[in-house]
C-alpha cells in the first residue's frame, strides 16, 4: 500500500473501469455522446452545429450541463468533507451508487435507450455521476488517476520518460490507468452488443458498491494518507 495515498490508487482504478463501462453505454447506445469524457462532448457539439450526421446538440448539451452539475456537487462535498480523504470517497461513492442505480432502474423499465424517455434520463444521471466522480478524484489528488480522462496521463508517460530526459514518475500507475480504461470500455462494448445496457450498468453499479464498502472501512481511519488539503 502506498504510504502517501494508501488504498486510493486501487480504488480510483476501479472508478476508471466504471468510466470505460458507462462511456461504452453512452457512445454506443445513447447517440454518440459521452457521459465522462467532456473533451469529446465539446468536439461532438461542434460536429452537431455543423450538421454532421449522428451527432446531437441537445444530447451533448445535456451531458455537459449534467456533468457540470455533478462536478459542482462533488466540489461542495469536497469542501465540507475533503479534510478526510477516506470519508470523502465514501460519501461521493454513495451518491454515485444512487445515481447509477437510478440509471439502471431507468434502463430496466424504460422503452429502450434509443427512446427520448429513456435516453435523456440516462445521459443526465450518468453524467451527474461522472462529474461527481471527476471532482472527487481531483480533490483526492492522486497523480495520474483522474479516472475519466487519459490525455495528460499518456502525455506524462511519454514526456516524462527517460527517452525524453525525464525521471519517469509513476510509470506503472499511468500504464495501469490506461489499461483499466481500455478494459472497462472493451467489456462495456461486449456487454452492450451481446447482453444489453442493463448488464453494463449492473456491472458498473456492482463495482461502485464494492468501492463504497471498501472506502467505508476507512471512515474513521487516522492513517496519514487520509489527511486531505
Amino acid at each position: 500500500m502506498d504510504d502517501r495515498h494508501g488504498p486510493l490508487p486501487a480504488l480510483l482504478l476501479v472508478l476508471t473501469a466504471v468510466t470505460g463501462l458507462v462511456d461504452a453505454v453512452s457512445y454506443l447506445k445513447l447517440g454518440h455522446v459521452f457521459v465522462a469524457n467532456m473533451t469529446g462532448n465539446v468536439v461532438f457539439l461542434g460536429f452537431a452545429f455543423a450538421d454532421a450526421a449522428d451527432f446531437s446538440i441537445s444530447a451533448s448539451l445535456a451531458a455537459i450541463a449534467a456533468f457540470l452539475a455533478g462536478a459542482l456537487a462533488g466540489g461542495e462535498i469536497g469542501s465540507s468533507g475533503g479534510h478526510h480523504r477516506g470519508r470523502l470517497l465514501a460519501i461521493a461513492t454513495g451518491v454515485q451508487i444512487a445515481l447509477v442505480g437510478g440509471a439502471l432502474v431507468v434502463s430496466m423499465v424504460g422503452p429502450g435507450p434509443n427512446g427520448g424517455l429513456t435516453r435523456y434520463p440516462l445521459i443526465v444521471l450518468l453524467s451527474l455521476a461522472m462529474g461527481l466522480q471527476n471532482a472527487t478524484a481531483r480533490r483526492l489528488g492522486v497523480p495520474d488517476l483522474t479516472t475519466t480522462v487519459l490525455t495528460m496521463t499518456l502525455t506524462g508517460l511519454a514526456a516524462d520518460s527517460m527517452l525524453a530526459g525525464g525521471k519517469n514518475p509513476y510509470p506503472g500507475r499511468r500504464v495501469l490507468a490506461t489499461v483499466t480504461m481500455f478494459l472497462g470500455a472493451a467489456v462495456g462494448a461486449l456487454l452492450v452488443f451481446h447482453v444489453g445496457v442493463v448488464a453494463v450498468l449492473a456491472l458498473a453499479l456492482a463495482l461502485l458498491v464494492l468501492n463504497g464498502i471498501a472506502s467505508c472501512r476507512f471512515w474513521s481511519s487516522s492513517a496519514a494518507w487520509t489527511v486531505g488539503a
